[in-house]
């Protein structure tokens, strides 16, 4: 498994999210939802849970080497019925990745499935090649 300067994928602070896009106009509670990251020889593979997200209701963008994930939740309660007691808090979910030249940007796929966001991150093909070298 390569070292995190290697990745070089790295989540970005809450000042610099502020800095590379609009502000936030969702008066709403916004959670950073949990990834996993894997990488392979091909790719590499961001798994993040975001209960309550479908195809719909999720955002995804990429500007300025940062990869944006938003998604957007609303409570749903029965009809007729109110919230008496909660043990979980509704709300979006925001998180943000800044990129390597490692990552062919043209090439990441996405799918969702039971509020599972899979992200493929194919690396891009190396500019560097051998130079052979001749006596003489």
């Amino acid at each position: 498994m390569a070292n995190e300067k290697e990745l070089n994928i790295q989540e970005t602070g809450k000042q610099e999210i502020a800095e590379t896009r609009a502000e936030r106009t969702r008066s709403r509670l916004a959670f950073v939802p949990r990834t996993d990251i894997y990488e392979t020889n091909e790719a590499i593979v961001l798994v993040t849970d975001m209960p309550g997200v479908d195809q719909s209701t999720l955002d995804i963008t990429l500007e300025n080497d940062v990869l944006t994930i938003n998604g957007y939740v609303e409570a749903a309660y029965p009809e007729g019925y109110g919230l008496a007691y909660g043990e979980y808090r509704v709300g979006d979910y925001e998180r943000s990745f800044t990129l390597s030249n490692k990552v062919d940007r043209n090439k990441i796929e996405a799918t969702v499935k039971d509020g599972v966001l899979r992200l493929y991150l194919p690396k891009a093909e190396s500019s560097m090649r051998k130079i052979a070298v001749t006596a003489g």
